[in-house]
């Protein structure tokens, strides 16, 4: 990473991650002898949910948007990646519900919805 705030959104986003049915740890790097203050997973929400198949004009607000429908929305996120100095959605992003009920409605209302020509994929990210 290029700056402390684009790690601190690396972990935000791909700590507790599912890839591959492994669990991803994702922490700051920190100097030798450094410490550095790490996050309890325990503190992570159970009510969180992967969205793929993204179209390109999402933000962060969008899809808070999208989801509140269905409930109290958390946190909704969209991934960006940098390409030659220009940051790109990654085509995907999580959002968390504040109960289970509103978790597994939004999930099973909007899985495989069309949205701008795109059919999203959701699903529940386990922790």
């Amino acid at each position: 990473m290029s700056t402390v705030e684009e790690a601190e959104l690396a972990v935000e986003m791909f700590d507790g991650f599912k890839l591959f049915g492994m669990l991803l740890i994702v922490h700051k790097a920190a100097l030798r002898g450094a410490r550095v203050e790490t996050p309890s997973h325990q503190s992570k929400s159970a009510f969180r949910i992967y969205v793929g198949n993204l179209p390109s004009q999402v933000d962060d607000s969008w899809l808070e948007e999208l989801f509140s429908k269905h409930g109290k929305v958390v946190d909704a996120r969209v991934v960006y990646e940098r390409r030659g100095g220009t940051w790109s959605l990654r085509g995907f992003g999580f959002v968390t519900m504040a109960t289970e009920e509103e978790t597994c409605d939004a999930v099973y209302a909007l899985n495989k919805q069309i949205l701008e020509g795109r059919a999203l994929e959701i699903h529940f990210e386990p922790l």
